[in-house]
């Protein structure tokens, strides 16, 4: 059921991208206080890792375009980046647990910006991620997580707590209608996007 007060817009995020972030971080065991960076954090399961990640203490540092960092710290972040002007792996900054949202960090650099028995977790791994995990693991002591979500209903209600005791919010940055679709694709595809898009049908539509 839709929880009082939110709109079928907000809740359309919840099962997939919402499900997803909350899912990731929650694989990753923040403690209170941890070093964790979000990379691609400004779309639509970023900005929910974001507000997870905060409620459950870690101090964030997010990696996206600068058009999108007001947006992020008015959810929760702490540090931004502009991944055009600072890669994140040669600041000599390391980090309790690394989230790469669109898995476009190499992964040894990443690794490599860990602190010790640190964490890499990825909603998008490449095969070559896939198959060298394991001895990469064994090699540098590094947790590396990638499996998706198998217990939805769990992690759905975890986001509706968060929700329920106000820390947690969407992010919409536009609707479009259903004929206006390939005009939303190529908006996403654009990278400028801040949270999610919307595809809104109207009331009196009926879908068989």
């Amino acid at each position: 059921h839709i929880p009082e007060g939110m709109s079928f817009q907000e809740a359309a995020t919840l099962p997939v991208f919402g499900v997803d972030a909350y899912h990731y971080v929650d694989q990753a065991r923040i403690k209170p206080g941890q070093q964790v960076l979000i990379n691609g954090a400004g779309g639509s399961i970023g900005t929910f890792g974001v507000q997870i990640a905060k409620a459950q203490g870690a101090v964030v540092t997010v990696v996206d375009l600068a058009e999108k960092h007001e947006m992020l710290r008015s959810i929760g972040a702490d540090e931004v980046i502009d991944f055009t002007q600072e890669d994140f792996t040669q600041n000599g900054v390391k980090y309790d647990v690394i989230f790469d949202v669109v898995g476009k960090c190499p992964l040894k650099k990443a690794l490599a910006s860990l602190k010790q028995n640190g964490c890499y977790v990825t909603a998008n791994p490449s095969g070559w991620v896939m198959m060298n995990a394991k001895r990469l693991e064994k090699k540098t002591g590094h947790q590396i997580l990638f499996q998706p979500s198998e217990n939805h209903k769990a992690n759905l209600a975890g986001l509706l707590k968060l929700m329920a005791d106000g820390k947690l919010r969407t992010i919409i940055d536009r609707s479009f209608s259903l004929e206006q679709v390939p005009e939303a694709h190529r908006y996403v595809e654009s990278g400028k996007k801040k949270g999610h898009v919307i595809i809104s049908l109207p009331e009196e539509t009926s879908l068989r």
